[in-house]
């Protein structure tokens, strides 16, 4: 039987939404990272959120910074729960108060404990910490009983990686029952790697291939909540670097083994891979699981209009108004507009409500006659002319322009930009 304080219900989740977002930039010139729109329709934040409501935690505290009006926006427009529910989304910005004059995060682990106080008066005994720029679908509820099952402190999600990918992520060794012997943060190097694999026996008994032997952490962490407080009883300001590796010492960490899809949304690359995912024959993730849906705000738009256009492979939002265009391996956005354009791996986020307006001179908003999108990220209320090619022919890696960058040699489009009539990016 479950004990009081160890229940889904009693789970109080953070999630931390703070972060400033460079490697996502132009994408986060106007928004904190999980306020970035994605698949479509969703933004970053609605997965952590939708995979605590799905697993019974309801009580959820948003830890937020950096250009944040839009992540508010978001959360108070979506997340209502009613009058005879106990859950609720509350934000908790970075401020100024007469004990911490500074005010703003310095990390992860320094987010959560100038928000302490609030944790601590929250009902419940454990505390989930999750990050607000990963896609998965992930119920939390197996996560616990792991936890409670090894009486542990602190347990670490971890998913198991091929050696190229341990590289990228904090990696840990465990022994046979899964509790956490070690903690190292992106081994690069095989004598970095030396020792961490872990056993062929562990892995069959979790029904994980031994191809992937490394077990990464993904950033999401169930504590107790006094071993939380004892952890953060320092100046230590971020949990992968310096908080974990520091609890070995003292606490018990328990690892929870996870072999579904997850990503971890930190560059336009990776953003940008998730949704080339997304339109593939046989998705890895998909956002069509009717047991497991992901919510986000009810937009109440119509069916999108569409004439002469060929769609391959392409993942289609509502509100859009297209004509004789072809789409091929693309996602495309709420209410997006085309026009006799073609649109190839490239992500179109559409239009949002009430987008800026422009004098007659300036394209019509969308993508206009004749122009050709190919391995690109279009962000929202984009007007591109008529015969504009944004294709990165030259094949740069990372270039600066007017209103557009390229990385890792992906072309992104900020928010509001002009592509003048004949422009070749």
């Amino acid at each position: 039987m479950e004990r009081v304080g160890q229940r889904p219900e009693d789970v109080i989740v953070v999630i931390l939404g703070g972060g400033r977002g460079t490697r996502l930039e132009p994408l986060t010139w106007r928004r904190s990272k999980p306020a970035v729109p994605i698949a479509g329709k969703y933004r970053l934040i609605d997965i952590p959120i939708s995979n605590a409501i799905h697993s019974h935690m309801e009580r959820m505290l948003v830890l937020t910074q950096y250009n944040s009006v839009s992540l508010h926006r978001h959360i108070a427009q979506t997340y209502r729960f009613d009058i005879f529910s106990k859950g609720f989304v509350q934000i908790l910005a970075a401020q100024q108060t007469p004990a911490d004059a500074e005010g703003w995060f310095q990390g992860t682990a320094d987010a959560v404990r100038r928000n302490l106080w609030q944790i601590r008066e929250s009902p419940g005994d454990l505390v989930l910490i999750l990050s607000g720029d990963h896609i998965y679908r992930m119920d939390y509820r197996q996560m616990l009983r792991d936890h409670v099952e090894a009486n542990a402190d602190l347990t670490i999600a971890a998913l198991p990686c091929s050696e190229d990918e341990i590289s990228s992520f904090g990696a840990m060794r465990v022994d046979e029952s899964g509790c956490i012997r070690e903690f190292r943060e992106k081994p690069k190097t095989a004598a970095d790697r030396a020792g961490l694999a872990t056993s062929p026996e562990l892995l069959a008994e979790r029904g994980i291939e031994g191809d992937r032997p490394y077990l990464a952490s993904m950033g999401i962490y169930l504590f107790r909540k006094q071993a939380l407080v004892d952890c953060l009883d320092n100046d230590l300001v971020d949990f992968g670097n310096n908080v974990i590796p520091a609890a070995l010492q003292r606490f018990k960490l328990q690892s929870h083994f996870f072999s579904g899809y997850w990503r971890d949304i930190g560059t336009i690359r990776t953003f940008y891979d998730a949704h080339m995912d997304l339109v593939r024959a046989d998705p890895p993730f998909d956002f069509n699981d009717e047991s497991w849906s992901f919510y986000t705000h009810p937009r109440y738009l119509p069916g999108s209009r569409l004439r002469g256009c060929t769609f391959t492979e392409a993942l289609l939002a509502g509100g859009a108004s297209m004509e004789d265009s072809v789409i091929e391996r693309s996602v495309i956005g709420i209410r997006s507009r085309l026009s006799k354009a073609t649109v190839k791996n490239s992500l179109i986020m559409g239009v949002e409500e009430g987008p800026p307006s422009r004098g007659s001179d300036f394209p019509p908003i969308g993508i206009g006659e004749g122009s050709l999108v190919d391995g690109a990220i279009v962000d929202l209320n984009a007007r591109i002319g008529r015969n504009v090619e944004i294709t990165n022919r030259e094949g740069v890696d990372n270039a600066d322009g007017d209103g557009w960058v390229i990385r890792d040699g992906i072309v992104v489009v900020a928010k509001n930009t002009v592509i003048p009539d004949n422009t070749k990016i």
